[in-house]
């Protein structure tokens, strides 16, 4: 309920016009400047001066007084004349007034009324004039708005009637009403008479509420889009994983295929990825097909000649065969780039000859990939930087142009397991060299310096290929790298036989007549110092041997079995006897007393 109760009260008969209202306040005002009347001083409080806690509307909650205290006569209505004795009526206040029958007045003979509870006789003292209009608007405009402001006459002797409680007291009979057509008990009042009627609100705030509620309810349903469309793909995702929308099977049947491919499997590549890849190029229907053939069996990565549209299970067993490998080249320590034959008639296929076997590769009928002439074309007159050559053998190979024996030693023995047979000679070298080099560093060859043994890099890797050639055991390598450094040290001729049989069209590492005057750089017979390139392919141990040789004061040392038993001394004397066992044992023919 509004506590205004002047809301609606300009029709109400005891308001006036806008003059009345500013003389009726002129009034007020003119009566609390004086003396304070007792009478009214009485109706504000409980006779005793402490204050009424009904407030102004009072005459529901007005307390019982004294039965024997003084009566005061009821106040007059609106629009009615002013009781008798009153000393002064507001100038025109009748004025706009609708006219109300006159008062009766009561007949002599009828007792007097008795007084209202709690009110004593009305003092009807002097009062002040009215009040200037200008002081009426100057109190108009203080006055807040939709104050209460009570007509002049509820000053007036007689009955007081509140036009808002008036007003109140209907809006509560009309709400009970209401109530009652609406089945709630008749007489019902607060809470069971039924809400009242709601408030107008204002337009503004409402516009501003239905706004609020309507990016509330745009927020909601997106924040509930996101979580269901979240929600669904996580479950869909986790569905697939264990199989309840069930897995894709489809495998050809057709075991010959029908054409040739290459696929290339790269590196730490899963069973699932092989699959992928093979799906992608046609070769099997479907993923789910390859593993469930592979059965986790384990296959390399690299590139495979397949077929396409075959079973899975041939496709496992293509790749499960080396012969179907291409680009797979495995390189032996000690390797060299030519094929040499040996002494009992073996040859010995190259670098150069493998990588040349291992890339080319017969397609639907058309031959691809390298031979042994286009890659040592390439060695002999790429530039290092086209051959990935390290900068530590840049000046080496630069000083050998034009010989393909420049690049010697500078591919690592190892596994090459994915050599791109599509690529050109020069590609594939500088695929070999590169990664060596990577490897010699892995292994702990510097890129810059020298070593203990005041070799530099690349002195250090031709070290290494002709201990590698010269000893069969691993555990002689320190031993062998350090003759050749003592050796080195005190200008002698390295006279190994590993170095002469380098350029021999015939190995055999009982080297013997002309080989010993042949004219080349690799022949340490003939030339002091290291050769000019490494003799041969080094290996991680003998590589390791030459870095950091043990100490050791040996200058000679020789094989004396076919166990391959090797004997170090720095005596010639004692190498002379040495090598007369190697003679006796059959292991020497030549220069044997």
């Amino acid at each position: 309920m509004n506590d205004d109760r002047s809301e609606g009260r300009p029709d109400d008969p005891g308001h006036g016009n806008r003059q009345e209202q500013q003389e009726r306040a002129a009034h007020r005002r003119r009566r609390s400047d004086g003396h304070p009347d007792p009478e009214r001083l009485r109706y504000f409080t409980h006779g005793d001066g402490a204050p009424r806690s009904g407030g102004r509307h009072g005459p529901r909650a007005i307390p019982p007084q004294d039965p024997g205290a003084p009566r005061r006569s009821p106040p007059r209505r609106q629009g009615d004349p002013p009781a008798a004795g009153s000393p002064w009526s507001p100038p025109g206040a009748d004025e706009g007034r609708r006219p109300s029958p006159p008062a009766t007045p009561p007949p002599p003979s009828a007792a007097p009324a008795p007084p209202a509870q709690g009110r004593g006789p009305v003092d009807s003292g002097p009062v002040q004039p009215p009040a200037t209009p200008h002081e009426s608007r100057l109190e108009h405009r203080l006055r807040p708005p939709h104050a209460y402001d009570p007509a002049p006459s509820h000053d007036a002797p007689g009955l007081f009637s509140d036009p808002g409680r008036n007003e109140y007291d209907r809006r509560q009979a009309g709400a009970r009403e209401r109530s009652s057509q609406a089945g709630a008990p008749v007489g019902a009042t607060g809470r069971d008479a039924g809400p009242l009627p709601a408030r107008d609100r204002s337009p503004k705030r409402s516009a501003a509420a239905e706004r609020r509620r309507r990016r509330r309810r745009v927020v909601i349903s997106i924040a509930v889009v996101f979580m269901v469309v979240l929600i669904g793909g996580i479950g869909y995702a986790g569905l697939r994983v264990v199989g309840f929308f069930g897995a894709d099977d489809k495998d050809f049947t057709n075991t010959a295929g029908t054409a040739d491919v290459i696929v290339q499997i790269p590196q730490d590549a899963t069973l699932t990825k092989f699959g992928e890849i093979l799906t992608e190029n046609d070769v099997v229907a479907s993923v789910n097909a390859f593993t469930t053939a592979a059965g986790g069996e384990p296959i390399s990565a690299g590139f495979y000649k397949l077929r396409t549209e075959i079973p899975a299970s041939t496709a496992v067993a293509m790749m499960t065969n080396t012969e179907n490998r291409v680009g797979r080249v495995v390189i032996p320590e000690g390797l060299q780039l030519d094929t040499k034959e040996g002494i009992d008639g073996k040859t010995t296929p190259g670098i150069f000859a493998r990588v040349a076997e291992a890339t080319t590769v017969d397609l639907n009928g058309e031959e691809s990939g390298v031979t042994v002439e286009e890659l040592a074309q390439a060695a002999a007159t790429a530039t290092p930087q086209e051959l990935g050559v390290p900068s530590w053998a840049t000046d080496a190979v630069t000083a050998l142009t034009g010989d393909h024996r420049r690049i010697e030693g500078l591919i690592a023995p190892t596994s090459w397991e994915a050599i791109d047979p599509s690529q050109t000679p020069v590609q594939m070298l500088n695929y070999l060299i590169s990664r060596s080099a990577s490897l010699f560093a892995q292994w702990g060859l510097p890129e810059s310096g020298t070593s203990t043994s005041n070799l530099t890099p690349y002195q250090t890797l031709v070290t290494a290929s002709v201990v590698e050639r010269e000893v069969n055991r691993a555990e002689d390598y320190p031993k062998v790298a350090r003759v050749i450094v003592n050796r080195l040290g005190v200008d002698q001729a390295l006279q190994m036989d590993s170095t002469v049989n380098y350029t021999s069209a015939i190995q055999n590492i009982d080297v013997a007549g002309d080989d010993f005057t042949a004219a080349t750089k690799w022949n340490t017979y003939q030339q002091k110092g290291l050769p000019p390139t490494p003799i041969g392919a080094v290996g991680q141990p003998a590589l390791e041997a030459s870095l950091d040789p043990p100490a050791g004061n040996w200058l000679y040392f020789v094989s004396v079995d076919q166990q391959g038993t090797t004997l170090f001394t720095e005596d010639f004397e004692q190498h002379k006897r040495n090598r007369q066992q190697a003679c006796d044992n059959g292991v020497l023919k030549t220069n044997c007393g």
